[in-house]
C-alpha cells in the first residue's frame, strides 16, 4: 500500500512542478544535502527517525536566518496524494514561516502521512483541530499569483519546492 501511495504522490508532485526524493531514514542526510541550497534554515522536524541536528541546516529559525536563507526545511505533516499538496501545521518551532520565506522550500514527509484526497485530508485535519491544533496551510507547488495580469511565481512564498519522502523501504 505504501508504494502505491508514494508513487501516486510522486506523480502528482511532478505534475505540480515539484522535485522529489524518495529516501529512507538511513539515507536522509544525503538526500537532504542534495536538495538544499545554502544557507539553509529549518524548524525542528519532530520525527523520531530523522533530525536536522547533524546537517548544514541552521536551527532554530530567527528573523535574520529567515532573511538570509536560500532554503527553508520543514516537516510536512500531511500530503494530499491526488494533488501533490503539502499540509503544514503551524507550531511554536516556526514551521510555517520557514516554509514560506526562503526562496526554496524542502518539505520532509513520511509516506505514512499521505492522504488520498482532500476529503480524507479534511477529516484528518478535523481530528487535528479538535485535539488542539489551531491552523494549517495547504500548499501545492511553488507560490504563484495572477494578480498582476500574468502568472508570477514566488510572490507569496517559495519559488521552488522539493519534497523528501521518507519510506520504510
Amino acid at each position: 500500500m505504501e508504494i502505491d501511495s508514494v508513487d501516486g504522490f510522486a506523480s502528482s508532485l511532478s505534475e505540480a512542478g515539484v522535485e522529489y526524493t524518495r529516501t529512507t531514514a538511513r539515507e536522509f542526510e544525503t538526500a537532504l544535502s542534495a536538495a538544499i541550497e545554502l544557507p539553509a534554515v529549518g524548524a525542528p522536524l519532530g520525527l523520531d527517525s530523522v533530525s536536522l541536528g547533524e546537517t548544514d541546516v541552521q536551527l532554530p529559525p530567527t528573523p535574520r536566518l529567515l532573511l538570509e536563507a536560500e532554503t527553508g526545511v520543514t516537516r510536512v505533516h500531511g500530503g494530499v496524494i491526488e494533488h501533490g499538496s503539502f499540509v503544514i501545521q503551524s507550531d511554536e518551532a516556526g514551521t510555517e514561516p520557514v516554509s514560506l520565506y526562503p526562496r526554496k522550500h524542502v518539505g520532509v514527509i513520511r509516506a505514512s502521512d499521505l492522504q488520498e484526497d482532500f476529503d480524507a485530508t479534511a477529516s484528518w485535519l478535523d481530528g487535528e483541530f479538535q485535539s488542539g491544533r489551531d491552523s494549517a496551510i495547504v500548499a501545492t507547488g511553488a507560490s504563484a499569483t495572477a494578480d498582476m495580469g500574468k502568472i508570477v511565481d514566488g510572490v507569496h512564498g517559495p519559488q521552488t519546492v522539493h519534497a523528501i519522502i521518507l519510506t520504510d523501504r
